[in-house]
């Protein structure tokens, strides 16, 4: 009766590798490809590792120097290093479960010694100290840590209500003082327009005041040349009871009203002209002293 031989095989797929044993004890590693096995010299096919990158995400919840409890979702980019592969099949029960209580650990001492702001500000430092942890870790037993991302920090819903309602109120109140520095603008560019619309206006009543003046001097002096034996003051009080007249006519038509009730007699066109007469001669000396 000749000797019988069992031979088995097997294959291991592309970003895979194979733990091969020996009557139970680790033999070597098998590399992507097929590979033969002799039961009957106690070789078989232990289990087949992937190296491709795994991720897991990992809840935190815990709470920063100012007492808000905030959750953290962290996502760990890992894989098993080839060279070690026999240190992660034989080493770790559930690595999954190893990397997040580091994780959880590392975060929970780290989070409490920062304030909300500082966590928002500085999640990129926790993750680097977490990093650094699981890569001392995690090494001995055959993974490569790749990468931390601090996904997402998610305070509670109240704390995250009062920051909105906190930023909503700087906002209003930048606006408030915005509008009011426009108010204020407007207002001294109002102020600006009716000072210069005033002093305008005062120019404009003293050239009429002294075209006024400079017209009835120039009337009184061509009357009293034209017509001998008058007197300046006769030819004035003339010039006044004509204008006074003019100007009763001009009320008469511009009125709306049929009848205009107006104090009239020879004492009040005197008392008017006396009055005309004094204005003029004061603004003429006014003139006088300004030049």
């Amino acid at each position: 009766m000749g000797n019988s031989f069992c031979i088995c095989f097997g294959c291991i797929d592309q970003a895979s590798i194979g733990v091969i044993e020996r009557w139970g004890r680790f033999e070597k590693l098998a590399e992507p490809g097929l590979h033969f096995f002799n039961p009957f010299a106690g070789e078989w096919l232990a289990g087949v590792l992937s190296t491709r990158i795994c991720s897991l995400d990992v809840r935190i919840e815990t709470k920063t120097k100012d007492n808000v409890f905030v959750q953290l979702l962290c996502s760990i980019q890992y894989r098993i290093v080839r060279q070690n592969a026999d240190d992660a099949f034989y080493e770790l029960q559930n690595p999954k479960e190893q990397i997040q209580a580091y994780v959880f650990d590392v975060v929970r001492a780290l989070v409490p010694r920062m304030t909300l702001d500082e966590l928002f500000e500085q999640k990129g430092e926790v993750a680097k100290a977490v990093l650094e942890e699981l890569e001392k870790v995690m090494g001995a037993y055959g993974y490569s840590i790749e990468q931390i991302l601090m996904v997402d920090i998610i305070p509670d819903p109240a704390v995250r209500k009062a920051m909105n309602e906190i930023n909503a109120a700087q906002r209003l109140q930048l606006a408030s003082v915005y509008k009011g520095e426009a108010e204020k603008i407007l207002q001294v560019k109002r102020a600006e327009a009716e000072a210069e619309s005033k002093y305008l206006g005062g120019v404009g009543v003293a050239r009429q005041r002294q075209a006024i003046t400079d017209g009835l001097r120039e009337n009184i002096l061509n009357f009293s040349h034209k017509v001998e034996g008058t007197s300046a003051k006769e030819i004035m009080d003339l010039i006044m009871i004509t204008q006074y007249f003019d100007t009763i006519k001009d009320l008469g038509n511009s009125s709306k009203n049929t009848t205009v009730f107006i104090p009239h007699g020879p004492g009040h066109v005197r008392d008017i002209s006396d009055q005309i007469r004094n204005g003029l001669m004061e603004a003429s000396s006014a003139q006088i002293n300004a030049e």
